[in-house]
């Protein structure tokens, strides 16, 4: 029987809360344990929670979250300064990594078209994963988080464009013009946050700073105000949160917003986490349990040591650029929605999508593994890697 939303987040924060517990006893990311609960408690198990994609939709809230924290603590000429150096990283490893999944694709018997999509898959690195786990308070992290940050919000634009381009092969009336419209839109997207955020929210903050209530809301608006502006222009929800979050870093009260919307955050992760594990079916995908530990083994094994040459390349040091590339060694959450969206246009087969699926998912409990245990993270098992 269908249950009510209260129901399906009292058994997800109840059976996350449990996992946890005996997660952090056996000495285990908690991240793996709110995937297992989804595979557990979700449609294709037990089947106690069933509104998935409801579930999936209020996850996104979290990332909307987490990319606009994260621009909170990011100056902006840094991070301009940056991008200089992640697009040359971001394309070459873009098309090293799509070069893998095609051939992948091709040994295991998948048509051109199939292949195509899931060489594109490879290509990102999950936002999720690479922040998430990333301290944002150690300045050596910060600069970190400048490298990471820049390598996925390009990985980000290339992911819109592909979209788009599914989009057109399904019938929709979305082509390379739109495409074209998005090079034009983010700068004056940009100029206009700036430039609202200079003249309009710098005044109310000093105005009323004293309030916190007040600054916390005006605080949620601005992102989510931002974030559903973006995705009205064609960009991502997720390139509005973070301008946003840019906009106002240098401003003092930017560190109280920051850690005043850290649990909002959490809770909407916690949900993104059990629905990525509740949305996947595990018949449907030990079918393909062959190619999709493969592709998965290439992204762990592989992407670092890409990510690692490259931006040693661009002159940061070795330790750094090797710590970036496990940070950034998994495929991404744009992945599932690419794989979904080819499925359902026609251009992929169910099987090629559940491929692409399970690889993601491989990887992301993996990944979460090697990130917890040897780097650190706000999340960490050992006191000594514990970095908020």
């Amino acid at each position: 029987m269908d249950h009510s939303i209260l129901f399906s987040i009292f058994l997800i924060f109840t059976g996350a809360a449990i996992l946890a517990t005996a997660a952090l006893y056996a000495r285990q990311t908690v991240i793996v344990a709110y995937i297992l609960l989804g595979m557990a408690i979700g449609p294709y198990a037990l089947g106690l929670v069933r509104d998935v994609g409801l579930l999936q939709e209020l996850s996104h809230v979290g990332i909307v979250f987490l990319l606009f924290l994260l621009g909170l603590n990011l100056h902006p000429q840094d991070l301009w300064n940056m991008f200089r150096k992640a697009t040359v990283v971001t394309l070459v490893s873009s098309a090293l990594f799509a070069g893998l999944g095609i051939g992948t694709a091709w040994l295991f018997g998948y048509n051109t078209a199939e292949a195509l999509v899931i060489g594109a898959a490879m290509m990102f690195s999950s936002t999720i994963i690479g922040l998430k786990l990333l301290p944002s308070t150690v300045l050596h992290h910060q600069h970190t988080g400048e490298i990471i940050i820049s390598v996925l919000l390009l990985q980000d634009l290339i992911a819109i464009l592909i979209l788009l381009l599914l989009h057109g092969l399904g019938g929709e009336n979305i082509g390379w013009q739109q495409a074209a419209m998005l090079a034009l839109t983010l700068p004056g997207f940009m100029l206009f946050a700036f430039v609202f955020s200079r003249f309009v929210l710098t005044r109310l903050l000093a105005r009323f700073d004293t309030i916190h209530e007040y600054i916390f809301l005006l605080a949620i608006g601005w992102c989510l105000g931002m974030a559903a502006l973006s995705e009205a222009l064609g960009l991502s929800p997720e390139i509005g949160a973070f301008i946003a979050g840019i906009a106002v870093a240098t401003e003092p009260i930017s560190r109280f917003i920051a850690e005043s919307l850290k649990p909002l955050r959490d809770f909407f992760l916690v949900v993104f986490f059990f629905s990525l594990g509740a949305s996947f079916d595990l018949a449907a995908g030990m079918e393909v349990i062959m190619p999709a530990a493969i592709l998965a083994a290439l992204a762990l094994l592989v992407k670092p040591l890409v990510f690692r040459g490259l931006w040693i390349r661009e002159g940061e040091n070795a330790p750094l650029s090797g710590e970036v590339g496990v940070r950034l060694g998994q495929i991404s959450e744009f992945s599932l929605l690419i794989a979904v969206l080819a499925l359902k246009s026609g251009v992929i087969g169910a099987q090629a999508s559940h491929l692409i699926q399970l690889a993601t998912l491989i990887t992301f409990i993996v990944s979460s593994y090697l990130i917890v245990l040897n780097y650190p993270t706000p999340i960490a098992v050992s006191d000594k890697l514990r970095r908020d």
